[in-house]
């Protein structure tokens, strides 16, 4: 094999789970943009087990083209893990890694290789706006405002980690081992200089969107787990206002002596449910964060590979 198939210039990671009707148009896309801005490259569709067709085109992509690869998973394991798995599989001097589903413009490509050259160690895209279904942007922001406020380092807004990452750093975070890998969080926590870019991100291509409710807050969780270690402290916060809630009560309750009715007794009922759910709360975070450092005590894989195609007999990471 030549010197480029072995190390190309540009790695374009692409995860997929049921994407039959992206998974064609993207990598003609991706293609058309990496033939242009880069010297050579490689495209990795890693695929989580999907239930349609998507395995039988990626197959047909990479007899096509063999800068085409492919890594079958075993079984789906979930958006943090997969993704970040293949990115560290990536053998390009640059690593992009990006959706299906167009809803991460191949366009973007050139900006990202320029800004690259430029000497910019990590590039991102920065959505400008998105228009997204109340209870998913409820969802979304609440997990954006808890991160900054008991995260270990600043939150990007609006940053999906769609973008490049130099090879320097997709090394250095592989070294790092994590279980469940909150893969933007790390590349902030890291310290490198992160370049962004802003755009206007498109609607879904075709198909279905894979980031239901459940699957936001399953992310959500993992990630405030990940790169929250003040949340250990919470706890001590919440029981000083908790201190300072029942002492006021204590004041209503004897007021509720000259009262006429159970106004007082049903605040109280409510305040208690409502501290009983925060407590729930701190306490299913902080099993999240025990859960964590048990898998990485067990030194369990990222993702467990059925079958590669088109990989060289390069071992990587």
């Amino acid at each position: 094999m030549t010197g480029p198939e072995l190390s190309p210039e540009l790695s374009i990671v692409i995860p997929c789970y049921n994407e039959e009707d992206n998974v064609r148009a993207i990598c003609a896309a991706v293609t058309a943009e990496a033939e242009r801005h880069a010297a050579s490259h490689e495209i990795i569709l890693i695929d989580n087990r999907s239930t349609d067709r998507t395995r039988v085109l990626i197959r047909e992509l990479c007899a096509s083209d063999r800068r085409i690869r492919a890594i079958f998973n075993t079984r789906n394991f979930g958006q943090m893990r997969s993704p970040t798995h293949g990115i560290y599989q990536a053998s390009g001097a640059a690593v992009i890694g990006m959706c299906a589903d167009f809803q991460d413009p191949p366009e973007l490509i050139g900006p990202f290789m320029q800004r690259w050259r430029e000497g910019a160690p990590v590039v991102l895209a920065q959505r400008r706006s998105e228009k997204t279904a109340l209870p998913l942007a409820l969802v979304r922001d609440g997990g954006y405002a808890f991160l900054h406020r008991f995260g270990d380092y600043p939150v990007l807004p609006d940053v999906t980690g769609f973008g490049l990452y130099d090879r320097m750093v997709v090394d250095s975070l592989a070294r790092w081992n994590e279980p469940e890998p909150f893969f933007r969080g790390m590349l902030v926590e890291s310290g490198y200089h992160i370049a962004l870019i802003p755009f206007d991100r498109p609607q879904r291509a075709a198909g279905t969107s894979k980031n239901n409710l459940n699957a936001l807050f399953d992310f959500a969780l993992s990630g405030l787990a990940a790169s929250g270690k003040r949340l250990l402290r919470l706890p001590v916060l919440m029981a000083v206002y908790a201190g300072l809630i029942a002492l006021l009560l204590l004041f209503a309750a004897m007021a509720a002596v000259f009262l006429d009715g159970p106004v007082w007794a049903l605040l109280g009922l409510a305040l208690g449910g409502g501290m009983f759910a925060v407590i729930l709360l701190i306490l299913g975070l902080m099993g999240e964060q025990l859960r964590i450092l048990t898998e990485r005590s067990r030194g369990q894989p990222l993702v467990i590979e059925q079958e590669r195609i088109n990989f060289p007999d390069v071992a990587r990471p």
